[in-house]
């Protein structure tokens, strides 16, 4: 089966976490946390940056490594970096993304996140 390498960005504020819905794909409406491909020659924390600098026109500055989450999805492997984040300059800016929305631990639960996403949300509702 196909891996493939990505990373997500939990961006926070104060109490609050930025999550957005998928535009496009396959899984189009589902919510996730942002990111996306890393690219050759890139390491994760350069590829996060890079992304979120493309999707939401926002500079973050990436902290630790929260947690890898590896999900078998029907056609590929998923193997995704999640890094603890949070913004230097802008706001963000809906590129590719359908929606988005600032959660509290009160509202985390109110969106349906994708399949690998919610193994990284049940480790933050324990943080």
């Amino acid at each position: 089966m196909k891996t493939i390498r990505v990373v997500a960005a939990v961006i926070k504020d104060g109490d609050r976490i930025f999550a957005t819905q998928r535009g496009y794909g396959e899984f189009k409406g589902g919510w996730e946390f942002p990111g996306g491909k890393i690219e050759e020659g890139e390491t994760p924390q350069e590829a996060l940056a890079r992304e979120i600098r493309e999707e939401l026109d926002t500079v973050i500055e990436v902290g630790e490594l929260i947690h890898t989450v590896e999900y078998d999805y029907p056609g590929f492997h998923l193997s995704m970096d999640c890094f603890r984040c949070s913004i230097v300059s802008g706001t963000p800016v809906l590129k590719e993304a359908e929606d988005a929305r600032w959660l509290t631990a009160d509202t985390i639960d109110s969106v349906d996140w994708l399949p690998a996403d919610v193994e990284v949300v049940e480790i933050l509702k324990k943080a």
